[in-house]
């Protein structure tokens, strides 16, 4: 005998004396919707759809060009001397193409005919650019790994750091998008900072500038600013924070674009977990930042500030 499948009982189920059109009143909604993306909220620009770019095919092609530039750590454990390069020269070009057409995409997203990229032999020709800086960004990665090593006494060795540590993704991922974004890729290379935001847990905006031998210990929640810059040697810590201030805004009340707001870190400085540094100010080589702090004055190198020594400053915060 035949069963029939199971009835869904569910007051939810599909019932044809009550289609979706009904109970949920959606010709109502979706007029509603329609006059708000249309005409009272409209944020889109006029003339044709843009595709935007692909998070997906992002995190693809940061996978592909980690690979590239440590391939025996992420890549392929069994590359030797023979086959090494191909399988680098394969990932790269795959990647790179894949990042040409979202450098594209990008571009006309926006919608803006002087964006680098709005035009497909533009998003090839920065494209090429980017993948000409991938040699030296490596090195950077190399002072980057080595920092770790030196500064957390729990790292045992290189490879443990690379694939392991929160802080080493964040870096990698951001030292590709600070090329984009200098390029002028910025869709794409805000989207890749999210990509890291969100595997890590470290948000840096991939305009702020950092020197080589950065390393960053444990690292969730440190949040860096777009205009911060840091210099040679810096090692922080969880839940720092390199912020603004406050926001200058024009005449008519609004605000500055790209306003140099945040910190400028000189070379090696520590912070420590939880402190809040604001403004456009600047922490002396040598200083060491004590947990918690929260400050908001520059101060001169080699300084030590705890929340102590902050409290008890006439005018501090």
């Amino acid at each position: 005998m035949k069963r029939e499948p199971p009835r869904d009982e569910s007051p939810l189920a599909t019932d044809p004396d009550g289609p979706a059109l009904k109970r949920w009143q959606l010709d109502r909604i979706v007029a509603k919707l329609r006059i708000s993306r249309e005409e009272t909220h409209s944020i889109r620009r006029d003339g044709e759809a843009r595709r935007a770019p692909s998070r997906e095919a992002l995190k693809d092609i940061l996978n592909r060009l980690t690979e590239a530039l440590f391939p025996r750590h992420y890549g392929r454990f069994d590359l030797d001397g023979e086959n090494i390069d191909y399988f680098v020269g394969h990932t790269l070009g795959v990647a790179l193409d894949q990042l040409a057409e979202q450098i594209h995409r990008g571009a006309l997203f926006i919608g803006d005919e002087l964006l680098p990229g709005f035009r497909r032999q533009g998003a090839i020709d920065l494209t090429r650019q980017f993948a000409s800086e991938l040699p030296a960004l490596r090195g950077l990665l190399i002072s980057d790994l080595r920092a770790a090593f030196v500064g957390d006494p729990a790292a045992r060795n290189f490879p443990e750091i690379l694939i392991g540590y929160p802080g080493m993704t964040a870096i990698i991922h951001h030292r590709l998008a600070h090329i984009l974004h200098r390029l002028d890729a910025r869709l794409v290379a805000r989207l890749v900072a999210e990509i890291a935001h969100t595997r890590t847990g470290i948000d840096i905006h991939p305009g702020a500038s950092i020197g080589s031998g950065f390393f960053i210990d444990h690292g969730t929640g440190v949040v860096i600013g777009e205009t911060t810059i840091i210099g040679d040697n810096v090692r922080i810590y969880q839940a720092v924070t390199l912020g603004a201030r406050h926001f200058p805004t024009d005449d008519e009340g609004n605000l500055i674009k790209g306003d140099a707001r945040h910190p400028i870190v000189e070379d090696d400085v520590v912070i420590y977990a939880g402190a809040t540094i604001l403004g456009r100010i600047t922490i002396g080589r040598g200083s060491t930042i004590g947990g918690n702090v929260w400050l908001t004055q520059s101060i001169p190198p080699n300084s030590v500030v705890t929340q102590a020594t902050v409290r008890n400053k006439p005018g501090a915060g």
